[in-house]
């Protein structure tokens, strides 16, 4: 079966469902990012502090306190459940544009590699080992970077025409 570059084919309404749903989990993901920003900020010292608090720090704005263990097993169950589902979604329609199969193989499986490393990263931090914040950083940039270079990729290839030649 040829898939590279079905999604160029799909009829109008097809390709009008899979935009909006594209542009609807881009609103979420993005939404996620600003609730990262508000409550970690983009710094390697703010994640530690979201997830092992500031308690010793006199002269922070906002007190923090560290997450307790269920609180930081619920936070890793349903961020890798929920961001390997939305990863498998995005990454199908990647799949089925036209493009080269081993940028496609990026864009697929590093998300999902970054969603293990991220939140894996946030629970050894939380453990003791604080090397892992850095991982977190790291693998998150990458998990974001993909995503969306993934969804502006089928958006883009939603608005082509089909090539008949091919």
């Amino acid at each position: 079966m040829n898939y590279n570059g079905l999604l160029l084919s799909f009829p109008r309404e097809i390709k009008m469902f899979i935009g909006v749903f594209v542009l609807v989990l881009s609103i979420g993901f993005f939404t996620g990012l600003l609730f990262v920003s508000e409550t970690s900020g983009t710094s390697v010292n703010g994640i530690e502090e979201n997830y092992l608090g500031n308690e010793d720090d006199d002269e922070a704005e906002v007190m923090k306190f560290k997450k307790g263990n269920r609180e930081m097993l619920t936070i890793v169950h349903t961020h890798i459940l929920s961001m390997s589902m939305i990863f498998f979604l995005l990454g199908g329609l990647v799949w089925l544009t036209k493009l080269p199969k081993n940028l496609k193989l990026f864009l697929t499986v590093e998300p999902l590699l970054s969603v293990v490393l991220t939140f894996g990263g946030i629970y050894l931090m939380w453990i003791g080992f604080l090397w892992a914040k850095y991982v977190v950083i790291v693998s998150g940039f990458f998990m974001t970077a993909s995503f969306s270079v993934g969804a502006l990729l089928v958006l883009w290839q939603l608005c082509q025409k089909p090539n008949i030649d091919n």
